[in-house]
């Protein structure tokens, strides 16, 4: 085989036409979607045991990769190659699981026996394939047509296109499954308590606010929030009374704003300075999604309430980045 050098504007075009093949593939799979598909849901739904999913090839890796993403949102899933199935594997299956095949021409070596071992422990098949009217696609109790015009590589022979849309339906099955358990952003930080994405489920306001210093009264001047904004990076807290109540916040770009206005500003009441409706959080809010109420925002730092109003504590946009929310 002779190697050549790419071209820049051929490789371009190359990748262009791989990715509106695909995507065209995936839209007309999306556009043929029946009745069928949302009884392979509702099955998958109803499953009480486990989803088992098959596959040679590439179609093995489509399928092991549609089992992770169905554990990782809560419903229990494994893969297992077909060849080890016919050994001994298939013995964990019973009626209250649900098998996924997966299978471009859907007429492999492996199939008439596979299915035979499936129907013996009564287990539905729901089937994903190219080829509906094939042994796999007529024998399973669900069939989702994957079938496309042609794969995006140039022989016809690699399978590109064909996985691309298996992938999808792949992806669309474990969606619809999420929404329909009504699978929640809770119930995924459980089942992934590790790593960055961990960090943005798990953690809260509460574990990455600061003490509430840096308050005045209400009945201050703006001479007492001098002092105040320089010890506490910024915002000053104005509450009203003993029980703590947020009437407002001052930060250090509203004394900025003020001392260029008005050259005796240091007599001016809080209160006709403060922002009377800030951002705030609440104690219990992920810390992920006050970080994006402040990115929005444009400030550095966030008053955090308790119940009836009452201030918490004040979480900072450092200590979010620094503890690898964003």
């Amino acid at each position: 085989m002779k190697v050549l050098i790419a071209d820049t504007v051929t490789a371009l075009e190359t990748g262009r036409r791989v990715l509106r093949d695909e995507s065209a593939a995936i839209r007309r799979a999306a556009d043929a979607l029946d009745d069928r598909f949302a009884a392979a849901v509702h099955r998958l739904c109803h499953t009480t045991g486990r989803i088992v999913l098959s596959g040679l090839g590439k179609s093995g890796l489509v399928a092991r990769k549609i089992a992770a993403t169905l554990t990782a949102t809560g419903t229990p899933a494994t893969f297992v190659h077909p060849t080890d199935g016919l050994h001994g594997d298939l013995g964990l299956v019973g009626p209250a699981d649900t098998a996924i095949l997966i299978s471009r021409s859907g007429e492999g070596e492996e199939l008439p026996a596979l299915l035979a071992v499936l129907a013996r422990h009564q287990v539905t098949v729901i089937a994903i394939t190219g080829a509906p009217d094939s042994r796999l696609g007529t024998a399973a109790d669900v069939t989702l047509d994957a079938g496309v015009p042609s794969e995006a590589c140039p022989h016809g022979l690699t399978p590109t296109t064909s996985t691309a849309v298996a992938s999808a339906l792949g992806d669309a099955l474990v969606v619809a499954v999420l929404e329909a358990k009504g699978f929640t952003a809770e119930d995924f930080a459980l089942h992934h308590p590790g790593g960055s994405l961990g960090r943005r489920l798990q953690l809260r306001a509460a574990d990455l606010m600061v003490a509430p210093a840096g308050r005045v009264s209400s009945r201050e001047t703006m001479r007492e929030v001098v002092s105040v904004l320089a010890h506490h990076r910024g915002l000053a807290l104005v509450v009203e009374g003993e029980g703590d109540m947020l009437a407002g916040v001052i930060t250090a770009g509203d004394l900025s704003r003020i001392a260029e206005s008005t050259p005796e500003f240091l007599a001016i009441p809080v209160t006709s300075v403060m922002t009377r409706t800030p951002h705030v959080a609440l104690r219990e809010d992920r810390a992920a999604s006050v970080l994006s109420t402040m990115e929005r925002a444009g400030i550095m730092a966030m008053p955090v309430l308790r119940d009836g109003g009452r201030v918490a504590g004040v979480i900072h946009l450092h200590d979010l980045l620094r503890a690898g929310v964003g």
